[in-house]
């Protein structure tokens, strides 16, 4: 395995505490869990795993997963919480992708990555990369932050190139290599958290006690989500099907 010349601490501080943050928030982890397990079938792989914080569903489901991030650091960590389970250091905009990840083009039933693209200045060769990687007919399910107005402090910290609409996420999915399969926000009322955070208190990252909070009321946002799943949430979910 390659090794990281830097600490990941230093260089992906606010990243950290933010995955951290979310750790222990498992009525949210799971709802996001449960929104995207339906398209995720056979053999799967996780772009972007960061501590395994949704992973660890996946592997309590006896999913056929395996892990996967761009920093050595956390693909450590990930060899060191999931012992046995299969994981890879993977860059997904990579200048020489198809030969370094040979072993793995046309591997997987689904790609999925969770708060990973908005990080990636070309995100149209993400998705491209991801089609490469992915069966005949195979889906690609991608998270993201959506609204540019909500733009704010803890994106910036988080280096966050864009946040998306339903529109300009399924943009980047090249359309004749993905046939769009459904599209929808998540999350309503973390738009008003995210707010309060980020634009008001000025937080660099997402604090452990507001997610503590907020963890506690996620079966009440997951009613309230439900007539705004077209109309906006703090996320945007697209999946597309390989043609």
């Amino acid at each position: 395995m390659e090794e990281s010349k830097f600490d990941f601490k230093e260089i992906d501080k606010e990243g950290h505490e933010t995955l951290e943050a979310i750790t222990k928030a498992d009525k949210f982890n799971r709802w996001m869990y449960n929104t995207i397990s339906p398209f995720c079938t056979g053999k799967i792989l996780e772009v972007g795993s960061g501590i395994g914080n949704i992973s660890s569903f996946f592997i309590a489901d006896n999913q056929d997963l395996t892990l996967s991030d761009v920093r050595s650091s956390y693909v450590q960590i990930l060899h060191e919480k999931f012992n046995g389970k299969h994981v890879i250091l993977l860059d997904l905009v990579a200048p020489d992708f198809d030969e370094k990840y040979a072993t793995y083009l046309q591997s997987f039933d689904a790609v999925f990555a969770l708060n990973v693209i908005e990080h990636i200045e070309d995100d149209h060769l993400a998705l491209a990369n991801i089609y490469k990687l992915l069966k005949p007919s195979g889906k690609a399910i991608i998270l993201v932050p959506a609204f540019q107005s909500l733009y704010n402090r803890i994106d910036k910290e988080l280096f966050h190139f864009r946040r998306y609409t339903r529109k300009s996420l399924m943009k980047i999915f090249d359309p004749n290599h993905y046939h769009i399969h459904t599209s929808r926000y998540f999350n309503f009322t973390g738009i008003f958290a995210w707010f309060i955070g980020g634009k008001i208190f000025r937080d660099s990252t997402v604090k452990k006690g507001k997610m503590t909070l907020y963890n506690s009321f996620v079966p009440i946002f997951k009613i309230i989500d439900i007539p705004f799943k077209h109309i906006a949430g703090l996320s945007v979910i697209v999946v597309g099907q390989k043609k």
